[in-house]
């Protein structure tokens, strides 16, 4: 019973003291803290600030995408227009031609042209074709028709009135080759064409024929082929004489015996030059010949120049 009364005693002593400290705290202004606030006083309301702190967090609301109260129509938009196509591509086109006419020339009825690309000369015929590219379509006295293969395109070339006529071999040697064209209006004489070089040669020592040109009307282009004896004579060089040595020269030597010539002089004038130099080398002795089979000399206005062929250059080569 005494221990009973202790215990009680206790309680109370413990309880008037936490008493007389609210009461102090209250008196001093102080708020209570929410557990002895909720302690001393189960049913007051706790203040907005500490509710709201009590609740979850949320997340908040993202940027507006627009105006959801702007001002906003209602007309449906007009009809698109019809849709344009797109252009096709350009359709492709043969590249420019690399060539360009050097001369004609007619054998044995067969007419063929001469063609030059840079450094390169190519007598070709009807139905032939070049690097594998060009077909030669057709050739006419004034045009030269290729075909591009890889497009099937058709390209031509305008002769340019250098035209040669292959006079006959025996025609040649003796000297009876076709009469040359009418001269140009003004000209006093044909111009004349002669050989220079040795007489006798020994096999294996180079050698020099040189074919000059006496002109008193001004030569501007011409093509020529001459005629060699293969199994004697061996062409090691040929080089444009005085006449083209400013302007542009190519050839082409067919190792069965012909090398063509095609020329063109910067300045058009009066002329006693050298036309071309051949460096021959002799393989065995012999009667070596060298003969102009064809040429065709076009004065400053393109005109056809008249001209009398020389007769063969003949050389003995001995041992």
């Amino acid at each position: 019973m005494d221990k009973k009364r202790i215990r009680i005693g206790i309680a109370l002593t413990g309880l008037a003291v936490v008493a007389g400290a609210v009461a102090l705290l209250y008196a001093q202004g102080k708020p209570l803290p929410v557990s002895q606030r909720s302690s001393a006083t189960p049913g007051a309301q706790a203040a907005p600030e500490e509710r709201f702190a009590a609740l979850p967090s949320r997340q908040g609301i993202g940027k507006a995408r627009g105006e959801p109260f702007g001002p906003r129509s209602w007309t449906p938009p007009a009809p698109a227009g019809p849709k344009v196509a797109a252009a096709p591509p350009p359709k492709p086109v043969a590249p420019p031609l690399p060539y360009r006419v050097a001369g004609q020339v007619t054998h044995d009825g067969v007419m063929q042209v001469v063609l030059a690309r840079e450094d390169r000369v190519f007598t070709v015929r009807e139905g032939e074709t070049l690097d594998n590219i060009y077909r030669v379509e057709s050739i006419t006295p004034d045009m030269v028709t290729l075909v591009y293969l890889p497009l099937d395109e058709r390209q031509t070339l305008a002769v340019g009135g250098l035209r040669l006529e292959m006079a006959p071999p025996a025609a040649v040697a003796r000297g009876t080759a076709a009469p040359p064209a009418p001269a140009a209006a003004g000209a006093s004489r044909p111009a004349q064409l002669r050989w220079e070089g040795p007489k006798q040669v020994k096999a294996g020592n180079d050698f020099e024929v040189t074919l000059k040109l006496t002109s008193a009307q001004p030569v501007r282009a011409l093509p020529l082929q001459l005629d060699y004896d293969a199994k004697l004579l061996e062409p090691v060089a040929v080089r444009p004489g005085e006449l083209f040595a400013e302007g542009r020269f190519t050839y082409r030597v067919n190792p069965n015996g012909s090398i063509f010539v095609g020329a063109s002089a910067g300045d058009a004038k009066p002329t006693d030059a050298d036309f071309v130099v051949v460096t021959f080398r002799p393989l065995r002795s012999g009667n070596a010949e060298l003969r102009l089979s064809a040429v065709a000399l076009q004065g400053a206005a393109g005109r056809a120049i008249a001209h009398e062929s020389p007769a063969a250059f003949h050389t003995a080569i001995v041992q």
